[in-house]
């Protein structure tokens, strides 16, 4: 029996929970806070990575070098349009992002923002093993599996689950403590 998709699908849950960590602002100046903003590149939505150098030369700044000082103005906007909640700081030739210390109230919010990810990666992961337990019940009704097999491929997809939210509660219990230790 195959169970590779259902593998697959799971550990991409996983990966896609382990970047949304990543995007989250915890005190610490990280680029990955700005995989998601796009400026207006000649008509193209373009990742400002691919537009200027990202670099951060402390622990709580990031600058931002364009490559082609022309999108200067169009990346503060894009930044200032963004939900990332900092103001950029434009002299003319970089742009610089001041992370502000946290605060225990703001620590608190991002800590609940991180849970809710957590428990939105749990229930994805859940509802393929639903998924796959569906397939191979479906399987047993053809008559193309045992009723032995239903139960080895339930078991089966049952520890991938397991193992799956171990991991994300891991990767949970991680950030929860870097962000509440910064």
């Amino acid at each position: 029996m195959d169970y590779t998709n259902i593998e697959e699908k799971m550990k991409k849950t996983v990966s896609v929970f382990e970047q949304n960590l990543s995007e989250i602002r915890a005190g610490r100046a990280n680029p990955a806070i700005l995989n998601k903003v796009r400026i207006d590149y000649y008509g193209t939505p373009t990742p400002i990575n691919q537009v200027a150098g990202i670099s951060v030369p402390e622990a709580r700044l990031i600058v931002i070098q364009p490559w082609d000082m022309s999108v200067l103005k169009e990346i503060e906007k894009a930044i200032l349009a963004s939900d990332i909640g900092i103001n950029p700081n434009n002299d003319g030739k970089v742009i610089r992002l001041n992370f502000p210390e946290l605060n225990e109230e703001r620590r608190k919010e991002l800590v609940k923002e991180i849970k809710k990810i957590a428990e939105d990666a749990k229930v994805a992961v859940r509802s393929i093993r639903r998924e796959g337990i569906d397939e191979f019940k479906a399987k047993q009704k053809n008559s193309e599996i045992t009723e032995d097999d239903l139960r080895t491929a339930e078991d089966k997809i049952q520890k991938m689950t397991d193992k799956k939210i171990e991991e994300i509660d891991q990767l949970l219990e991680a950030k929860e403590k870097e962000v509440m230790s910064i």
